[in-house]
């Protein structure tokens, strides 16, 4: 049996903390974040990488604000694909340039990633995703006429998107066939694109946001991959985190995991969907899930760190 893996790298994996997200500081952490893919792939696994895009369809958002008067703005859907392709383009020439260097003759491909969800799913009537630039009072008005939702927060305004759960990939099949060609796959960028299946029409394109680490597990499902490797910022999960009582999970199984889930100890917003992620793999045939720091990819993966879980 081949062994899959599913690679999620974090938002903060290509724009780290304090860079201003210059096109070179985003291939100089794409080039860093690529070693431990490649000694992944060395060590015999085929390899589907996801990845966030927040910062990104951030900037592009405000690219369209700044330029509505000289250019029509596209909607958020359009956006979320536009940060699929320029991310999935970097990470696409770093690997293949790492590949390259270290003897292995692999093609990598970037592809656009439709995700079904639930057209009738409840954030659609409770947007509660932050999403691009903060904005100030006097900019909330505006931004409202445009048909954005807005929330405060305690650093200004923020436009807040519907986050619906992902059911499947659209593109599962197509994935599976490139992976049993050898080819290394980019997929499920910023989540994925939202869709539904309308009758008589097909697919159509919603103005939402998928979680990246909820979408990678449900592409990891489709192509029956063994592991999911969660990169994120912190190098383990932590019960009670940023408190005293503050302790690091190494090994813990999905019993557990699934009691502290239910206690609340890890937030919406940041844990919580990479906790449900790993529950969701590991219930649905999934052998193992690592979540560690995205500078210790290849240490997570071999046991050195990170939070390890399985069944």
């Amino acid at each position: 049996m081949r062994k899959k893996a599913v690679v999620a790298l974090g938002g903060n994996a290509l724009i780290k903390e304090g860079q201003e997200g210059t096109i070179y500081e985003q291939f100089a952490n794409t080039r860093e974040v690529c070693k431990s893919i490649v000694k992944i792939i060395k060590d015999g696994w085929d390899v589907v990488i996801t990845h966030g895009n927040g910062p990104q369809v951030g900037a592009i958002l405000l690219q369209n604000d700044l330029a509505k008067d000289v250019t029509p703005p596209m909607p958020l859907g359009i956006c979320v694909a536009e940060s699929e392709g320029l991310i999935g383009y970097m990470i696409q020439q770093c690997l293949s340039n790492a590949l390259h260097k270290a003897g292995i003759d692999r093609p990598v491909v970037t592809l656009i990633t439709q995700v079904l969800v639930d057209e009738n799913d409840p954030s659609f009537k409770d947007p509660s995703k932050p999403i691009g630039p903060y904005y100030s009072k006097e900019e909330v008005d505006e931004i409202k006429q445009e048909g954005y939702k807005i929330k405060e927060y305690p650093d200004g305004w923020r436009i807040v998107a519907p986050s619906p759960d992902p059911k499947s990939i659209v593109e599962g099949d197509i994935i599976n066939k490139m992976l049993d060609d050898n080819i290394i796959v980019i997929a499920s960028g910023g989540g994925g694109m939202p869709v539904i299946e309308k009758e008589g029409w097909g697919l159509d394109g919603l103005e939402a946001v998928i979680d990246k680490d909820l979408a990678s597990e449900r592409l990891a499902e489709a192509i029956k991959a063994q592991m999911l490797l969660i990169l994120t910022n912190v190098e383990k999960v932590y019960l009670y985190y940023g408190s005293p009582r503050q302790k690091a999970l190494e090994d813990v199984s999905l019993k557990d995991l699934k009691e502290y889930y239910e206690k609340g100890h890890f937030p919406p917003g940041s844990m919580g969907p990479k906790i449900l992620a790993a529950i969701r793999f590991l219930e649905s045939g999934g052998k193992k899930v690592i979540i560690s720091d995205v500078e210790k990819g290849w240490e997570a993966f071999k046991g050195k760190t990170g939070t390890h879980i399985i069944k």
